[in-house]
């Protein structure tokens, strides 16, 4: 069976908000952790126990972050050829952020000396909270709009540059982005620790669910009150091949509100994300550590959601040539290729998450100082 063009276009941005949802609640809690190691981990021995909360499962929970750019490069070509064009120093500073985390676990209690431990705790902090950061900043680059335009051949051209990036809005994004983060993967830390782990754990979840919350409502009023947004004024055909040129996009005062307007119920979205932090913290503060991860778990849908639903149908908007601003309309792969990537999702997404589920279910418990001095040479 295949679905008509104007449909798939619009399964297509859901299943990519899916895996950037999925990212960020998986490896997202991976990479919490990882920020929150030399903080709350005192000792050699705390460290690895913080550490080995995560060891099973952190290169697994990569696969999200894999799929995710795989299924933007499939479905988005043009997303992915504009997007990397544009934060190209941006991504790379991603990936080496990254390549501390592959690096910091396998070798980080290899040698038994302080100097060489201390260095990749920090290493591991680097690829726990840069990446989050950076994926935030992103983020608010898109609601400013990002400096690019398209020749008649389609060929996209960048007219920033990467110190742009960092604008006053888009660090707030990265702000919320990285709070929201740390705040999950506290919350993950408290359900897999105890003792003095699990009491700074505690604090650190409170201190980053309260970040969460102010600068989350700071960047939507400021969304509201001092950004323009885009909105397209020329009819649009869903069921038309790509073309981001056949369009007119114009800049308006509250257009990435409108969506709300015309769909009510989407503020659900925002109001996910405030409930589900205050209920985690709730829950968390009371010891109840699992319902709480899945609250904060629901706080990062609704936060990622907001930001989805305002953009929508905008995927990457061009503030330096609006008309070359690419959406969910027309930015996508052929009709073939995304019946095909659908087809694929449907069959092989269920068993990522029934492994994953199976696996954590087998290496549940918590980690404490005497399984990691019971499990010296094997433990992380």
């Amino acid at each position: 069976m295949l679905f008509d063009y104007p449909t798939l276009k619009l399964v297509w941005w859901l299943l990519v908000g899916v895996l950037l949802v999925g990212f960020a609640i998986m490896d997202g809690h991976d990479m919490g952790v990882g920020t929150l190691l030399p903080f709350v981990g005192r000792d050699d021995v705390e460290r690895r126990v913080v550490i080995n909360t995560v060891g099973p499962h952190w290169d697994g929970n990569q696969v999200w972050f894999i799929t995710g750019g795989g299924a933007i490069f499939a479905a988005w070509p043009l997303v992915y050829a504009t997007a990397f064009s544009g934060f190209y120093w941006a991504m790379l500073a991603v990936l080496w952020a990254l390549f501390f985390r592959p690096v910091g676990f396998d070798y980080r209690s290899k040698i038994d000396h302080p100097a060489w431990r201390k260095t990749w705790d920090w290493g591991l902090f680097v690829g726990g909270a840069v990446p989050p950061l950076i994926f935030g900043v992103a983020f608010g680059n898109l609601f400013l709009g990002v400096p690019f335009h398209f020749d008649a051949n389609l060929v996209p051209y960048y007219t920033g540059s990467f110190w742009a990036l960092l604008n006053p809005f888009a660090l707030l994004c990265g702000v919320v982005s990285t709070a929201m983060i740390t705040f999950h993967g506290a919350i993950y830390l408290m359900h897999r620790t105890e003792g003095a782990i699990q009491r700074r754990a505690r604090l650190a979840m409170l201190a980053f669910g309260c970040l969460l919350l102010a600068t989350f409502s700071a960047a939507g009023i400021w969304l509201w009150q001092g950004i323009d947004g885009f909105a397209i004024v020329s009819a649009v055909d869903p069921g038309a091949l790509p073309n981001p040129l056949a369009k007119e996009v114009v800049r308006q005062p509250g257009a990435w509100l409108a969506n709300y307007t015309r769909l009510p119920l989407g503020v659900a979205l925002p109001a996910l994300a405030y409930a589900g932090t205050l209920i985690a913290m709730q829950l968390a503060a009371a010891g109840r550590t699992l319902p709480a991860f899945v609250a904060s778990s629901l706080a990062i849908v609704g936060v990622i959601g907001t930001a989805g639903a305002s953009l929508f149908p905008f995927v990457m908007p061009s503030s330096s040539a609006p008309g070359s601003s690419l959406t969910v309309w027309d930015s996508v792969s052929s009709q073939l290729t995304l019946n095909i990537m659908l087809w694929a999702t449907l069959i092989f997404m269920p068993v990522i998450v029934l492994y994953t589920g199976w696996a954590y279910k087998v290496m549940a418990g918590k980690v404490t100082a005497d399984y990691i001095r019971e499990n010296e040479h094997a433990a992380y």
